[in-house]
This record gives structure tokens, C-alpha cells and sequence, in this order.
């Protein structure tokens, strides 16, 4: 149900310019602190789960303000 409210909002195609995004951020945050690339890879999806998460809370808030406004 979130997805298709979220879908409704945003659109499908604005919402697919955050995906590139989070995963660029992640890898390139990720890299700058480790080398082995599987601590990499495990450090960048950790990142990117935070940041998506991060994303839908701020997403639901401003969601709220504007349905109480």
C-alpha cells in the first residue's frame, strides 16, 4: 500500500532518479573506508539501507504536515 502511495505522489519515473543516487553515495562511502571489496559491498548496501530509510521517514513526515496543512 505505501508503494502505491508513494508511486501516486511522486510519479514512477521521479522516483527512480534516487536509486542511481543512493547507490553512487553508498559505493563511494563505503570505499573511502574500507579496501577488500566485500567489506565494501557489505559497508555500501548497510549505507544505502540507511539512507533509503532515512529518505521514507522525511518522505512520511513531509507527507503528514502536508495532509494536517
Amino acid at each position: 500500500m505505501f508503494s502505491h502511495l508513494l508511486l501516486a505522489v511522486l510519479g514512477p519515473s521521479d522516483l527512480w532518479y534516487a536509486v542511481p543516487l543512493i547507490v553512487a553515495v553508498s559505493l563511494v562511502y563505503a570505499a573511502t573506508r574500507h579496501e577488500q571489496t566485500q567489506e565494501i559491498l557489505r559497508h555500501a548496501a548497510r549505507t544505502a539501507t540507511w539512507i533509503a530509510g532515512f529518505m521514507a521517514v522525511v518522505f512520511v513526515a513531509l507527507w503528514l504536515v502536508t495532509w494536517f496543512v
